[in-house]
């Protein structure tokens, strides 16, 4: 693992805080320390501890192995200018309170959550203009706390959130992308979070379903895929976002056979499932819009059965 020489922070860029120093948070935050950025990351105390003595390290093919300095502390505890929101949804509730309503001023809150239904929870816990529902594409990884592993040849943003000032977004839009990772700001949230909710769908509950890399589901479950991506997109359609199943196919085919979702990484190391947030909120939004998901309704419930 190379070692840059740790840089002090530049006063004149944004000061960016990232709850959840996982795979892509700790991506996030690494690659916004090396551009030169004030980063606070904000975890438990034992990830705190090992962050503040050791940086962040960063194994990836696309951005080069490296060490970066951060700040961590176990709760926000002055105004930043944004605040990335990187944990699971299954731990939102309890995350949420490392980032008091009282501290956080005017930061701008930024969740890359997966699934469609969070920005409602947040925006009860917070100013509705304050929070921008944005959406991440990346395979990036944790393997033990301060040590990241990025494995895809990609990292994406799409920046949204309806009620934000425009210029909030375009500034962190400019950020990130300085750090390196690709970003647009785009003006619709509900489609930018369906764009993702209706690709991942698929490949997160079938993957989990079969433990099998998502090669292996193209070549011996592609029929259940097809399907699965159809029902997808028709309920993205319902709900106001982009519908196309024959790209989504086509950018899975595109992939390295051996491409894993989150939820199967989860599924493989015993931790909670996100099954509720991306199947639950998919058969939800598909029963209020009167739209037929027959196997994802039966994948799902395959799914919480076994407890895979």
């Amino acid at each position: 693992m190379a070692q840059d020489t740790p840089k002090a922070p530049n006063p004149d860029k944004p000061t960016v805080a990232v709850l959840g120093p996982g795979g892509v948070g700790g991506l996030l935050a690494a690659l916004l320390s090396r551009a030169g950025h004030r980063v606070v990351c904000l975890a438990t105390d034992a990830t705190a501890e090992a962050l503040r003595t050791r940086g962040l390290r960063v194994h990836s093919g696309q951005f080069g192995d490296f060490t970066a300095a951060v700040e961590a502390d176990t709760e926000l505890r002055e105004p930043v200018d944004a605040c990335l929101i990187a944990v699971k949804a299954t731990s939102l509730d309890a995350a949420l309170s490392r980032i008091p309503a009282q501290t956080i001023g005017d930061t701008l809150l930024v969740p890359f959550l997966n699934g469609v239904e969070h920005p409602g929870l947040l925006r009860a816990h917070y100013r509705p203009e304050q929070v921008a529902p944005s959406a991440i594409r990346v395979e990036s990884t944790r393997v033990a706390p301060g040590e990241i592993e990025h494995g895809s040849p990609f990292a994406q943003i799409d920046l949204a959130g309806d009620p934000v000032p425009r210029a909030r977004l375009d500034a962190l839009a400019g950020a990130l992308t300085e750090a390196g990772i690709t970003t647009q700001v785009l003006d619709d949230e509900v489609a930018a979070l369906w764009a993702k909710m209706s690709f991942l769908a698929p490949i997160a509950l079938l993957t989990t379903r079969y433990g099998v890399p998502l090669g292996e589901i193209r070549d011996r479950h592609r029929e259940e895929l097809t399907a699965l991506v159809t029902e997808a997109a028709e309920v993205s359609r319902a709900c106001g976002g982009p519908a196309d199943p024959d790209g989504a196919l086509a950018r899975y085919d595109a992939f390295p056979p051996g491409t894993k979702s989150s939820m199967q990484r989860d599924a493989e190391a015993g931790r909670p499932l996100e099954l509720d947030a991306i199947g639950g909120a998919l058969l939800r939004a598909a029963d209020r819009h009167g739209v037929a998901v027959p196997t994802a309704s039966r994948v799902v419930r395959e799914l919480g059965t076994t407890g895979a």
